[in-house]
């Protein structure tokens, strides 16, 4: 018999994750990596998904239409799901900004949020969802 397979893991990525996961090189891009192999599934929800795309556009990243449209098409959406949020949360976090980000997870029951934002972190965990940074979380799939 051979190895017993994991069940993949779902995880949110909040937008400053996701981004530097995907558009630089480095420690993030191993998450990348863990999506693309199966063992992790990213959620989210359309406003994060609406966040994702609008900071993809901010000049500072200087990619043409036709690199985001690459990104989101054979990047991103392949391996994602999209999910319905089915109860809005607010006040959860300090900035209400990032009340999505808990929404979207406790909707698609996700196992973790993966997060850089401190007003995240100091949370640690909402609910069944554990809000880990990428370090902590990297850890997790340390041999992937």
């Amino acid at each position: 018999m051979g190895k017993k397979e994991k069940a993949a893991v779902k995880i949110v990525l909040d937008t400053n994750i996701l981004i530097s996961s995907l558009l630089f090189k480095g420690e993030l891009a191993r998450v990348v990596d863990i999506w693309k192999k199966g063992r992790i599934i990213p959620v989210f929800s359309r406003d994060i998904f609406d966040e994702f795309k609008t900071v993809l556009e901010y000049p500072k990243f200087s990619l043409t239409a036709q690199e985001m449209k690459m990104i989101i098409e054979e990047e991103v959406l392949p391996f994602f799901e999209v999910i319905e949020v089915a109860d809005k949360i607010k006040r959860v976090c300090r900035d209400a900004d990032d009340d999505k980000f808990i929404a979207c997870a406790v909707s698609a029951s996700a196992d973790f949020i993966v997060t850089g934002d401190k007003d995240l972190l100091d949370i640690g965990r909402y609910k069944s969802v554990k809000i880990l940074s990428a370090p902590g979380f990297l850890r997790i799939f340390k041999s992937e």
